[in-house]
């Protein structure tokens, strides 16, 4: 196997590298190799290489997926999401609250399976609004080697530009109410953190459909929350989208549960929790 992190995250691989090593796994069963798009690229279309696995966003998947068809190679894609998070008028608000942090917040937000459409009833909107202020408080940023801290800055100043243009964007073009967060940092850290690319949690309110920051992956600690009035719409609407990657449902009623999971169009969905997988299983989605 040869592996091939990305060129901003590069650490880790030599980190599983050690681990794999140190475990007694043979040398040249596991192999790193470190670059940008070109080495990617490269080993893409590489003869010797018989299948390839990506993870990463949409754009990129489909050129790795043409590259590796050109020489019939088996191809396993993990890309982009813009997943929904289901809160059903009888659901527990703390529990949905919770599902709907760790499904914003957890790396920041850098993870492709976020839930980053958050449904809620009408009717229950001011509540959730509340209790998720009220939560807001214990995401805390801070040094990532620190067991207090739960909330990091971003992975590079490239992605803190990107993300920051869709909070400015929520706020100046999409009209947005901006509930939380917003394009300023975090409090004031001491050096060296204060040079990190940190993003403040943000939460948005009274979103729809149309607007740029529903609809676009942001991959940042943003969430939006949308109105519904009937679960037959919320479901058409978590429908709506060309990223089908993954999905949640809060209720209390695990029938009322499965009906709804039936109908989405996810790879994965999560029933009142949010990201818990055990390592083994499999991870895909539906269309992009």
């Amino acid at each position: 196997m040869v592996y091939k992190p990305s060129e901003v995250t590069p650490l880790h691989g030599q980190l599983l590298a050690e681990i794999y090593t140190s475990a007694g796994l043979p040398p040249g069963v596991f192999n790193i190799i470190n670059g940008g798009g070109p080495v990617g690229s490269y080993l893409t279309t590489h003869p010797s290489i018989a299948k390839v696995s990506f993870t990463g966003q949409v754009s990129t998947g489909q050129k790795v997926a043409a590259a590796a068809a050109g020489a019939m190679k088996y191809v396993t894609m993990e890309l982009g999401g813009k997943s929904p998070l289901l809160v059903l008028p009888d659901a527990d608000l703390d529990v949905a609250v919770d599902g709907a942090m760790m499904a914003n917040f957890f790396s920041s937000g850098q993870v492709c399976t976020n839930g980053t459409r958050v449904f809620v009833h009408e009717s229950q909107v001011p509540a959730f609004e509340a209790r998720l202020l009220e939560k807001m408080q214990y995401v805390r940023p801070g040094d990532p080697m620190d067991a207090k801290t739960n909330f990091g800055p971003l992975v590079s100043q490239a992605h803190y530009e990107k993300v920051l243009a869709y909070i400015r964007h929520g706020v100046d073009v999409d009209g947005a109410h901006l509930l939380y967060g917003g394009p300023d940092k975090p409090e004031p850290m001491a050096a060296p953190l204060a040079t990190g690319y940190w993003i403040r949690p943000t939460v948005f309110s009274a979103c729809t459909d149309a607007m740029r920051i529903t609809t676009d992956e942001i991959f940042g600690p943003v969430l939006c929350i949308l109105p519904y009035t009937s679960l037959a719409s919320a479901i058409a609407r978590a429908n709506t989208t060309a990223l089908g990657l993954a999905a949640g449902v809060f209720t209390q009623d695990l029938k009322a549960a499965h009906t709804v999971v039936a109908q989405l169009e996810a790879g994965i969905t999560w029933v009142n929790t949010w990201g818990e997988s055990p390592a083994e299983m499999s991870v895909g989605g539906w269309k992009m």
